[in-house]
């Protein structure tokens, strides 16, 4: 199969779908990578570096997508790159389609075969999504903590404190990758924090791996209005896989935090758990305030870090890349493969109920005998 990795071009977004190790062994398979000309300097490859793995190196992302059969990218395409895309290639990227009612509408209109990294589920668990979690958790509490300096708009809070001083109260909505980074770096900082999340299994599992370290709560309205008013920083972690994320956090509750105070939406790129959070920002210009709190909803967190994020990512989305390409999708659905979860669109139908409730439109299912999916 020809596979094409186009250069990110999201605002701020400095990862590549491949390393070098991934191409080789792409090429190795029997497979033709072309990698689109300076598509991994944000993350300090060199094309000669894609080249020596075995990689054609093409000058634009026309002839890219003009060649390859498979588009193995990063993130959801730009709205310059839609009149690229056409009937029956393959799109492999994270989507987050539920959020995104324009990028649904362009893959259906143009009949490309979209596949989400982050449907995927093994034994639920998201492979493809958790070192993205992991990287985006531990990097919202710094993030937080680098906003809560007054001099970037913060109350003029240490997230630990020192002796004798009062640490700052972190409140994470939601118990599970995300969350339990965040919270876990929250700790190691010195802060006082509590995690918020509807499953008692977690908490319980929380509460005795961290010896009573941190709060944990219950997740009902009244729980939550209750900390998200004392919070000095505000985490939301919530995930509906492919689905969009619940409103947890009301405008009402983020007036009550206190001046000063930083919300960090790690949940943004699936609409967002923070009512208040009702626009995306970008790397370059990260944050607004609403009732004098800083809202930090960059979508592409781990795009910051790629030396550590395009090497994490590569790992995880790498064996499922050489199934699709080795196998096609018409294998992939009737071997009932993981990986046919992350079908999302398919011969202008939606093949993901979440995807589908989120933009009221039609189900198609991938097995309308009605045997299990």
């Amino acid at each position: 199969m020809i596979i094409g990795v186009p250069k990110e071009i999201m605002t701020g977004e400095n990862r590549i779908a491949v390393t070098p190790g991934a191409v080789r062994v792409l090429v190795s398979a029997g497979h033709k990578v072309l990698v689109e000309k300076g598509a991994g300097e944000g993350s300090m490859i060199a094309d000669e570096e894609l080249s020596f793995a075995g990689a054609e190196i093409v000058a634009g992302a026309q002839e890219l997508y003009q060649r390859a059969e498979m588009i193995y990218k990063v993130k959801e395409p730009h709205p310059s790159e839609y009149e690229l895309l056409r009937e029956g290639q393959l799109f492999f990227a994270y989507l987050h389609l539920a959020a995104s009612p324009e990028v649904t509408r362009v893959f259906i209109e143009k009949k490309v075969i979209a596949l989400a990294y982050e449907t995927v589920s093994i034994d639920g668990i998201l492979p493809m999504l958790v070192p993205m979690s992991e990287i985006a958790g531990r990097m919202a509490t710094q993030i937080g903590a680098h906003f809560l300096e007054k001099s970037n708009g913060g109350k003029g809070l240490l997230l630990g404190g020192v002796p004798g001083v009062t640490p700052a109260e972190v409140v994470v909505l939601g118990g599970g990758i995300v969350g339990v980074n965040a919270a876990r770096v929250a700790m190691g900082m010195g802060a006082k924090v509590t995690v918020i999340d509807i499953n008692l299994q977690k908490l319980r599992h929380l509460d005795g791996a961290n010896g009573g370290r941190l709060v944990t709560l219950y997740s009902n309205p009244s729980n939550i209005a209750q900390a998200v008013a004392k919070a000095d920083l505000l985490i939301g972690a919530v995930l509906i896989p492919g689905g969009r994320t619940p409103l947890l956090c009301t405008e009402e509750m983020v007036k009550s935090m206190q001046p000063g105070a930083v919300i960090i939406d790690v949940a943004i790129d699936q609409g967002g758990c923070i009512e208040t959070m009702d626009r995306t920002t970008c790397h370059r210009e990260p944050t607004y305030e609403r009732y004098g709190v800083l809202h930090y909803a960059v979508p592409n967190m781990p795009g910051a870090v790629p030396q550590t994020s395009t090497y994490a990512l590569s790992n995880a989305t790498l064996p499922f890349a050489l199934e699709l390409a080795e196998k096609g999708w018409e294998r992939i659905i009737a071997e009932r493969s993981p990986l046919r979860q992350g079908i999302n669109i398919i011969d202008g139908r939606v093949a993901n109920r979440a995807v589908a409730r989120a933009h009221s439109l039609e189900y198609y299912s991938l097995y309308p005998t009605g045997k299990k999916e």
